[in-house]
Formats: structure tokens, sequence, C-alpha cells
């Protein structure tokens, strides 16, 4: 199970007692945001894209934004095109609902989005459909093992 993956993943970076689960799904923002009890924009959401040569590429970025292709096309030099979610798993060994920065195959690379540095603290999922992760943005970095912050996204319009 993904989830078991990912505590495993935390638990050698001691931060595998900041994993909830609920017993509600928080598979979207919103619904994070009301099993934890907090703003959506705190949710963070790990956005799964196709790569360039036939891989993907993960950008975690504030529940409130979405990508700007405009921003992303510039900083990769390609259009981003959602995963599929049988290619969800089949890339990032998580579900949709779970997927996460943490306990990756080897070479999907992770970018951080800047929007999630207003923050303190913030919550990406922790591999399944009904957890969440406590967590700084430096810890976030050190734990996804993110390639760099990027400006890539822009507000969700009301």
């Amino acid at each position: 199970m993904s989830i078991e993956k990912v505590r495993a993943y935390l638990k050698e970076l001691s931060l595998d007692d900041r994993i909830s689960e609920f017993e509600v799904s928080s598979a979207t923002v919103e619904l994070a945001a009301i099993a934890l009890g907090t703003e959506g924009a705190r949710i963070a959401k790990t956005i799964s894209l196709h790569g360039k040569d036939g891989g993907c590429i993960l950008i975690v970025t504030a529940g409130d934004t979405k990508i700007d292709n405009q921003k992303f096309k510039a900083r990769f030099g390609f259009k981003p095109r959602m995963l599929s979610p049988e290619e969800a798993i089949a890339f990032t060994g998580h579900a949709v609902g779970g997927v996460c920065p943490f306990a990756l195959p080897e070479g999907v690379p992770v970018y951080l989005d800047n929007s999630l540095k207003r923050f303190d603290i913030i919550y990406p999922a922790a591999g399944s459909s009904n957890s969440a992760v406590r967590l700084s943005c430096d810890e976030l970095f050190t734990a996804s093992r993110a390639e760099s912050w990027e400006d890539l996204c822009k507000m969700r319009e009301a």
C-alpha cells in the first residue's frame, strides 16, 4: 500500500509521526482542508504531469493555485499535460487523491511552487486518499528531494 511506503520513507527522515490518517476522504483540496480543519490554500497539492521525454514530473503547489501554462512552458519548454489516473499510478506509485512527492520511483523530478512559501505549515498527501503530513516548507523541500523552487502557478479565479 502506498501510504505504508510513504510512512517507511518518512520514518527515515524522522517525519513519520507527522502523518495523519482520516476516517473521511482527503482526496481533494476541499476535502483535505475539512479533514484537517485548515484553509484549502495550506493543502500542498501534488500535480502529476507528463514529462518531456516520456516520464513524468511532479509540481507541488498551494491549494488555491493552478498551473500557469505560459510559465510552465517558459520553464520546461513544453505544454503541461496531466497524467491519467492509470499513468499516475504507473509513474509515481501513488493513486490520484494520494499522489505525493515522497517514496517515488527513481528519476521522478519534483518541483515546488513558490506559492507554498507564504505558509509556515503545509499539508501534502501521504500516499493515500485519506492522509496528509504536516511539514514546513524546508521539510517539504528536503523530504521531497525537490529539484528547486519555481514560479509556475497563478491564483485560482473565484
